[in-house]
């Protein structure tokens, strides 16, 4: 068991190990996407004038507590993040700009959604600092895609894809698989097309039925169909593995694969547990602050956000984390990636050990691998990922 004093000095700089990073949640789309339960919503009018006012607000609230501190990442998400004004993405920008020392290789990610791409605005972002861009593909057959409630073709897709290419040095786009009527070869298929598009970076994610989403309330009324079993889930899993890797972009966390050194530095600083300032309705943060982790929660409601942020803080929630909530966040996180945990940082989060029996059954068991300080999942282990971290959990 650490001091209290040792156990704070060591927290205070905790953070230093992932890194910084801002997230910018823009809350709207053009339609809501019946699988998904982010903060999204559908708004005819948008006063995008007053929301500039409001996130630069709030950058420079967030920056006065963190003013010493070199920036590494800037994520706009949503939402789609493709339908803000370029002025507005650029006005964001010259803000952070001003608030912060950058980093020599300051990643800025967009979301963009195909639909919502044109050459014009894409340059403009570009211009602006935008250096990577995240493209929601979702699915390469037409027919998927409108069970997903995408708005975009296809084809539409393609020459999104070639503007972004085009523009960007890092693109990465995203599919869900496991969907209705796919079979596992219909997915290697497809994975295999997606490959042959790709630029450094894919996402792929198994579709999961949220309650809450319009897939939710149709799953509950036995009206979602067809959905692959969990055996030809599994099947598909271990066929994203097989083909990615043999495309040379192997996954280095459960659903992202990518090009050596071409992963995703915002999502990083998540998995390595570094702090990230969340701003915009419904955005998450933890924070350093006075020697404590905080965890930081916007107002969820886009027009209450943009009030409270006009007002002076968009933020509804700040609250210091206990050791318990720190070491479990750690895990859940960095056991997602392939470098896995540092134990000797893991006990200075906790005040105490690892759980040694949980450890020995998961090796026993062919989930994880270790090493006298660090310890990472299997592939086995990473599709019982939740297991491996209750096991892994000390004992309270």
């Amino acid at each position: 068991m650490r001091s209290a004093n040792s156990w704070q000095a060591a927290l205070i700089e905790d953070w230093r190990n992932g890194g910084f990073g801002l997230y910018l949640h823009w809350p709207f789309c053009e339609a809501k996407c019946p699988y998904c339960d982010f903060n999204s919503h559908v708004s005819r009018q948008i006063d995008q004038t007053a929301w500039q006012v409001a996130y630069l607000s709030e950058i420079e609230r967030v920056g006065a507590l963190t003013k010493d501190r070199v920036l590494n990442s800037v994520f706009f998400g949503g939402g789609t993040p493709s339908l803000m004004n370029p002025d507005l993405v650029d006005a964001i920008l010259e803000k952070i700009r001003d608030t912060w020392t950058l980093a020599n290789d300051l990643e800025v990610t967009l979301e963009a959604n195909p639909g919502s791409v044109e050459a014009g605005r894409f340059k403009a972002y570009s211009e602006a600092g935008v250096n990577r861009v995240s493209m929601g593909f979702q699915a390469l057959n037409n027919r998927d895609l409108r069970r997903l409630g995408r708005i975009h073709t296809v084809e539409e897709g393609r020459r999104a894809f070639d503007i972004a290419r085009s523009t960007f040095k890092r693109v990465s786009f995203d599919l869900i698989y496991a969907r209705q009527e796919q079979a596992p070869e219909d997915w290697r298929a497809e994975l295999t097309e997606a490959l042959n598009m790709a630029v450094d970076h894919l996402s792929l994610y198994q579709l999961t039925i949220e309650q809450g989403t319009a897939f939710g309330d149709r799953y509950n009324a036995g009206k979602l169909r067809d959905l692959p079993n969990d055996d030809a889930a599994a099947e598909m899993y271990e066929i994203t593995q097989e083909v990615c890797d043999a495309f040379g972009m192997p996954a280095y966390e459960v659903s992202n694969h990518a090009r050596p050194d071409a992963e995703s530095r915002h999502n990083m600083i998540y998995w390595r547990y570094g702090d990230y300032a969340g701003i915009g309705p419904g955005a998450h943060g933890r924070l350093t602050l006075n020697g404590k982790k905080h965890a930081t929660e916007a107002f969820r409601q886009p027009n209450l956000w943009l009030e409270r942020a006009l007002g002076g803080n968009g933020d509804s929630v700040v609250g210091a984390l206990t050791p318990q909530d720190m070491a479990g966040e750690y895990l859940i996180m960095g056991m997602r990636i392939n470098d896995g945990i540092d134990v000797t940082r893991f006990e200075a989060l906790a005040g105490q050990s690892i759980n040694q029996d949980g450890l020995r059954d998961l090796l026993d068991w062919g989930m994880v691998t270790a090493t006298p300080n660090e310890i990472s999942t299997t592939r086995a282990g990473r599709m019982v990922l939740n297991a491996v971290i209750e096991k892994l959990m000390p004992d309270q």
